[in-house]
């Protein structure tokens, strides 16, 4: 909400606007003011609002139009005012002052103040002031409300600042129509999910523990017995079918927050929209979607046990017929309080596990939520806002991993969440690979891949169960995420797949590891198609040597048509909670290190002994002074010399 209001005054000459501010200052009538009062600035703590205001007199002379249109430019709310003595200050506001906002393009909460109701003559009923104001509210919507005042009495001098604080922070515009006195349809759109959030058990009813939560939410305090049974008692007398079971309903609901704008009670029902992240516009603010969430360079983000808490308890409150699965119409339901699946575009719930009708089960659930945290999690971020994350710190849900280098370097991994790219030749069978893993059943349908695919299952390892995302890419995305090196180092495991019955398939993957730099991931060879008859790659060597030259297992052959895949999926993520031993290269590197130190303790053990017998001739025969004493400083850079030599 806005910390700060800027009320501007405008009129015609004569009309009070300078003597209504003094007013309010003094707390008393003056008689005489000067033509425009200097900007007053009333402190947050004296406010109804706990806001900054800012109060800014004008004129209306042709000497005042640049500071007048400036400050126009710069208010919050504009209050026009008027003389009750004066009729064509009244007939002014349409024809000129309303007019002229519009010409400047300026688009803010208008009240129109009546003042020196001490010249009227007679009492004016509400009708009848109704009648000479509703036709102007009709035309300029922009127009909120009417006060009438005194500044010589002084009489609702601060209803008129009141009114016009609240046409800024709790303006009616959005709202509600005041021509056909009902609720805006982006209102009710908005109080609707509301009351489906806070509709804990979903039966359509919020009930008094419901009711209640609502309450402490909100506005921080319990609803009281006697508030309960008496807001139950007005709307079943004007709304029908607004109580059922002793509780509200959906239309009783939104009749509650129309009675309270009309009662001139929007501050309730803003207090309500914006404890559930709602702006002026009535959209949730990015605040509210994306509150402040860092993550440290080389680390992931995975649900907390918070946040598979919740994903759980939303699965089991949506999964109705109680079948342990989401069918289609149960995920709509489940989604109605957000823009809709967010999955919609990446071919769910192929990309997860589901049943034999296609309702995914609450293992897919899970583990589609994993793979999306990893590798987006600001749309797990705002899902958990759209559904309903009960603690206010949405932040819960989450947490960052420890970097991966450190992981690498302690030779431990602590993650459970892990990402493998999956690369090669078109027709090599990763499609497959990834649907198989999904339990998807083979399909003999060869369809390229022209954009990312990625797939998610959990994998037992030692009786603790981790999350492995695969994703695979079309030629175009694979060549811009391997030549990213920001892409690369997100991933645990790249995984080469080739066609073991292709002659040509492996060189592709040979030639992509030659043009790019990936040697610092932790590597698995896939040879698919193990069915078929083996043939003799085209490369200068063969697959399985080739691997042993870099250190590494020798390719896992495997056949997805005949469901022979060993324990591929098994081995990818051993490989990434133990990545050190997978690395290309590393073991040849490890062994020449070995060499290295072997042969430095050896020549340390030589020279250590030849040093110890030269200070024993030294201390038997030299003396200072000695030729053989001033030898003494040379033998030091001689064994030095010995030892950088064998080094």
């Amino acid at each position: 909400m806005r910390r700060d209001v800027r009320i501007l005054l405008v009129g015609d000459d004569r009309v009070g606007k300078s003597t209504i501010v003094t007013s309010l200052i003094k707390e008393s009538f003056v008689a005489h003011v000067q033509h425009v009062v200097p900007e007053v600035t009333i402190p947050p703590e004296v406010t109804p609002e706990n806001v900054t205001t800012y109060i800014v007199d004008s004129g209306s002379g042709p000497q005042d139009r640049s500071h007048l249109e400036s400050e126009i430019r710069k208010a919050h709310v504009i209050c026009v005012v008027y003389s009750i003595d004066n009729p064509n200050s009244f007939d002014r506001i349409p024809t000129y002052w309303l007019p002229y906002f519009r010409q400047l393009g300026v688009n803010v909460p208008v009240i129109l103040v009546g003042n020196k109701i001490d010249l009227r003559g007679g009492e004016v009923t509400n009708e009848a002031l109704e009648e000479e104001i509703v036709p102007i509210m009709n035309e300029f919507k922009e127009v909120e409300t009417c006060v009438e005042c005194s500044a010589k009495l002084p009489l609702n001098v601060s209803e008129v600042f009141y009114f016009a604080q609240k046409a800024v922070l709790h303006p009616t515009a959005p709202l509600y129509d005041s021509r056909y006195h009902v609720l805006k349809k982006e209102c009710v759109a908005a109080l609707r999910r509301i009351f489906k959030l806070c509709d804990a058990n979903k039966d359509g009813i919020l009930d008094a523990a419901e009711l209640n939560e609502f309450q402490r939410k909100c506005f921080d305090a319990p609803l009281q017995a006697q508030e309960l049974e008496g807001i139950k008692a007005m709307v079943s007398e004007h709304a029908e079918a607004g109580v059922r079971d002793g509780g509200l309903t959906e239309a009783g609901f939104l009749y509650l927050h129309t009675i309270f704008i009309q009662r001139g009670r929007l501050e309730t029902t803003w207090t309500v929209l914006r404890r559930f992240g709602y702006a002026e516009d009535l959209r949730l603010t990015e605040s509210f979607l994306y509150p402040k969430f860092d993550v440290p360079h080389d680390c992931t983000v995975e649900l907390s046990q918070k946040g598979y808490q919740f994903f759980t308890d939303i699965f089991e409150t949506f999964d109705k017929d109680q079948d342990g699965a989401l069918k289609t119409e149960e995920l709509e339901e489940l989604f109605s309080t957000s823009p809709g699946n967010p999955w919609a575009s990446q071919k769910f719930p192929d990309t997860t596990v589901s049943d034999d009708t296609g309702a995914v089960t609450l293992q897919g659930w899970l583990a589609q939520w994993s793979m999306t945290t990893l590798l987006d999690h600001k749309i797990t971020l705002a899902y958990l806002a759209y559904l309903g994350y009960p603690d206010e710190q949405r932040t819960s849900a989450l947490q960052t991993t420890r970097p991966r280098k450190v992981d690498r370097r302690k030779g431990k991994v602590t993650r459970n969440v892990f990402l493998c790219y999956i690369c090669g030749a078109a027709g090599s069978g990763k499609t497959s690979l990834l649907r198989a893993f999904a339990d998807k059943p083979f399909s003999e349908i060869y369809e390229p891949t022209k954009k990312m695919n990625c797939v998610v299952n959990s994998v037992d390892i030692d009786g603790s169960e981790r999350y492995l995302v695969l994703q695979e890419f079309g030629s175009k995305y694979e060549a811009e995420t391997l030549r990213n090196p920001k892409k690369t180092d997100l991933a645990d495991v790249i995984v080469y797949v080739y066609d073991s019955s292709d002659t040509n398939s492996f060189s592709y993957i040979s030639n992509l590891r030659q043009q790019y730099s990936l040697d610092h991931i932790p590597t698995l060879f896939v040879a698919t198609k193990s069915d078929l008859d083996l043939a003799q790659q085209r490369h200068e060597v063969q697959p399985d040597v080739y691997c042993r030259r870099l250190g590494l297992q020798v390719p896992v052959a495997v056949s997805v048509k005949t469901g022979q895949i060993a324990d591929v999926f098994h081995t990818i993520c051993s490989i990434a909670m133990k990545p050190n031993s997978s690395i290309p290269g590393s073991s040849e590197r490890a062994l020449s290190a070995a060499a290295r130190i072997r042969k430095y303790l050896k020549i340390c053990t030589m020279v250590g002994g030849l040093a110890a017998g030269l200070v024993l001739v030294y201390r038997t025969f030299a003396r200072p002074g000695t030729a053989l004493g001033n030898l003494g400083p040379y033998w030091t850079s001689w064994l030095v010399g010995i030892a950088r030599k064998e080094l």
